[in-house]
């Protein structure tokens, strides 16, 4: 009897194992439920469904039974769809009630044109996954498994699909294309899971691609994927129009490069962005960057149309008001010869910060300091800034090449104009000094290379950069080079600034041998007027930059000036010099055919006894209302102006001094001069104009036989005051 038992229960048991295996493997062929299974199922899912040979069989591993057959036809909406395979899972005990409820219902597809499944996606997801599917996907083929889900009342609850998808094209943003794409996925009703994508973003390759989707409360899409980037005729113009607030995307022209990307875009349920972030990094093999305006001024001598990149590594965030760029790499402006440079940029809307460090080649001149770079040098170049709005902060600017160094600190400028700072430290060939800024302005150092410093304050624009600095100043100079390769020494200045301009001077130098430089300036507080006076044993090296004087040499120097706001009334008085080899004198006396003079100009010199200019200057002009020399060769009389373009033009007469001493014995009276007729014999003098830009002045001259009551009375004044 046990025997009998234990040889029942291992049938049944072998039975169960064969009927299971017969079940999971090759199935139950039977038609009795095919019109059950076809009519239950079209309700479900609004599809016409014809089975042929229909198959029980069973899942060992979700232990359920379902039914499957091979090539089903299935028609919706008179689109034919290809399905290779159908299972439909359903409750035994509805089955044989002939009351079917079906749980789920797994379809695998041949090969389908893509296009097709904009239908079929109405059965998937009716909104927004089926809108995205229609506009936006414009072909391929697709290979899919789908598992649909129902709750007991028969209605979908959740779907399952995956699949691959072979030669694919999306229409992104700004018809930026994905295109000879292939893929795998995995979906539901919330999410699109995308992987494996290998193919073309416009001409950019890509791989190792990744994208997540999720459907809920519109799109929201992560990706990552490798791209290879060549743009080595010109940049696609789908992309720089996509990215145009970024003023570097539009000078992009050409780019290769090596990226990884990883980017996150939100749409709303129109498909308007709401939001993204870009982050790509990598490596930049070159690329051209064409600025929108060329970069010239008076530090950079050649003119920086572009910036060339190369095996630059970089990582850069894009979002919607943000671009943040960090990299490093080697640089050119004309594709040759590339230094070594490194950025770190952040522009949040309007509000910049940026760091970049670089090495430079090329010609700097920094006339302030006479300070000039050899190009064959190369200069290690600092900046960090921050700009917000009307506000720029150089934290930090310096400049290092061998032995000369320039380090600034604590720039801060309000629509171009400087509102303070805290030191500047400079150690050139010629220049060793510190300005430091707390309670006053001191600048201190051993020695300071004042050579161009006319010709800096010269070229200034008309744009006071310094009118908010107000500050008392101290300045402490034990060399000072000046023009002229003389020599300044123990130079002291005390005074106030007030509105970038100075209105209070105290000042001394010694030039040796007993000669002195002394500059005063005080402010009239009932006129608001300011008094300059300026005296010099030595006249050259304060009017080196006024090619006027050029050849001028010896003399003692007083200027005197009275300055009300941008007007000023000056008096300039040189005496006991020589002029030799001066061009303009020179030019003169040959039209004039004083070839004596000429001689004497061109050797020992023309010496003078006084030379004094009185001037009246406002904003656009420089009138020149008198202009007097007085020598024992030659004698002059001029007037004229310069306007704020360069223009000038004079007019004067010329007399050699023995004409004038002849002359003047023969007037009668020295009062109120009155030229007797018989002094009008012979030539007396030479009147002559000088006219045009700056660089071209032209000259004309103009014998004349009497000389003006004024000239003579001039003369005849300013030889007693010499005598």
């Amino acid at each position: 009897m046990k025997k009998t038992v234990i040889n029942l229960i291992l049938f049944a048991f072998v039975l169960a194992i064969t009927l299971i295996s017969i079940l999971s493997i090759t199935g139950i062929e039977t038609n009795r439920f095919n019109k059950l299974i076809s009519e239950k199922t079209s309700q479900v899912l609004d599809i016409n469904l014809k089975l042929e040979t229909v198959k029980f069989k069973i899942n060992p591993k979700e232990i359920s039974l379902f039914l499957e057959t091979q090539n089903p036809e299935i028609i919706y909406r008179d689109l034919f769809l290809p399905i290779s395979n159908i299972k439909v899972y359903v409750n035994f005990l509805s089955l044989l009630k002939s009351d079917l409820k079906i749980k789920k219902v797994s379809l695998v597809t041949e090969e389908i044109d893509i296009i097709h499944v904009n239908k079929l996606s109405k059965i998937i997801k009716p909104s927004t996954f089926k809108s995205l599917i229609n506009n936006k996907i414009k072909q391929g083929k697709l290979i899919s498994e789908i598992e649909i889900f129902l709750n007991d009342d028969g209605f979908i609850k959740d779907f399952i699909t995956k699949g691959t998808i072979k030669n694919l094209k999306v229409e992104l943003l700004n018809s930026i294309n994905l295109k000879e794409t292939n893929l795998s996925f995995f979906a539901d009703k919330n999410d699109i899971l995308i992987k494996n994508v290998f193919g073309f973003l416009e001409e950019i390759k890509i791989s190792d691609g990744f994208i997540k989707i999720n459907l809920e409360n519109g799109i929201k899409i992560n990706s990552n994927f490798n791209s290879k980037i060549d743009f080595s005729d010109q940049v696609n113009e789908k992309f720089t129009k996509l990215l145009k607030k970024f003023d570097f995307i539009r000078g992009l022209k050409t780019l290769k490069a090596d990226l990884n990307n990883n980017f996150s875009i939100q749409l709303d349920q129109t498909y308007k962005i709401k939001d993204y972030n870009y982050n790509v990094a990598g490596k930049l093999e070159k690329s051209k960057i064409a600025l929108s305006s060329p970069i010239k001024n008076k530090f950079f001598i050649e003119e920086i149309k572009n910036i060339y990149l190369s095996d630059f590594k970089m990582r850069t965030i894009f979002k919607p008001k943000n671009l943040k760029i960090i990299g490093e790499g080697k640089y050119s402006f004309d594709n040759s010869n590339f230094l070594d440079v490194n950025l770190e940029n952040n522009l949040n809307d309007d509000n910049l910060s940026l760091k970049l460090g670089f090495d430079y080649k090329k010609n700097i001149e920094i006339d302030l300091i006479n300070y000039k770079k050899p190009k064959s040098a190369v200069a290690n170049i600092l900046l960090v800034l921050e700009k917000k709005k009307d506000n720029i902060n150089i934290n930090e600017l310096s400049l290092k090449e061998e032995n000369n160094s320039i380090k600034i600190k604590g720039l801060s400028f309000n629509n171009n104009k400087l509102i303070s700072f805290k030191n500047i430290e400079v150690k050139t060939a010629n220049n060793d000094f510190k300005i430091e800024k707390n309670k006053k302005i001191l600048i201190k150092g051993t020695k300071f290379d004042a050579t161009n410093l006319n010709k800096f304050f010269t070229n200034q624009s008309k744009e006071d950069r310094f009118k908010k600095i107000n500050s008392a100043i101290e300045i402490d100079f034990k060399n000072v080079n000046v023009p002229m390769s003389e020599e300044l020494q123990n130079f002291k200045l005390i005074g106030e600034i007030k509105k970038g301009q100075f209105v209070k001077i105290s000042s001394k130098g010694d030039f040796g041998g007993n000669n002195f430089l002394d500059i005063s300036m005080k402010k009239n507080k009932n006129n608001n007027k300011k008094y300059l006076e300026i005296y010099s044993d030595l006249t050259r090296p304060l009017l080196s930059e006024y090619s006027f004087f050029k050849g001028l040499s010896g003399g003692k120097l007083i200027f005197t000036s009275i300055i009300d706001g941008s007007k000023s009334n000056s008096k300039l008085k040189i005496e006991n010099f020589n002029v030799i080899n001066a061009p303009g004198v020179i030019k003169l006396l040959s039209l004039a055919d004083l070839g004596g003079l000429v001689d004497l100009a061109e050797g020992e010199g023309l010496s003078f006894d006084i030379l004094e200019i009185n001037m009246e200057k406002n904003e656009n002009i420089l009138k020149l209302n008198e202009i007097i020399a007085l020598g024992p060769s030659l004698s002059v009389l001029m007037e004229g102006y310069q306007n704020e373009n360069g223009l000038t033009s004079l007019r004067g007469t010329i007399v050699p001094a023995k004409t004038l001493n002849k002359m003047i014995s023969k007037i009668p009276v020295i009062g109120k001069i009155v030229i007797p007729k018989e002094v009008g014999e012979g030539l007396f003098g030479i009147s002559f104009k000088m006219k045009g830009p700056k660089g071209n002045i032209k000259t004309t001259i103009n014998p004349i036989r009497t000389l003006t009551p004024r000239f003579i009375q001039k003369i005849v004044e300013k030889n007693k005051e010499v005598k």
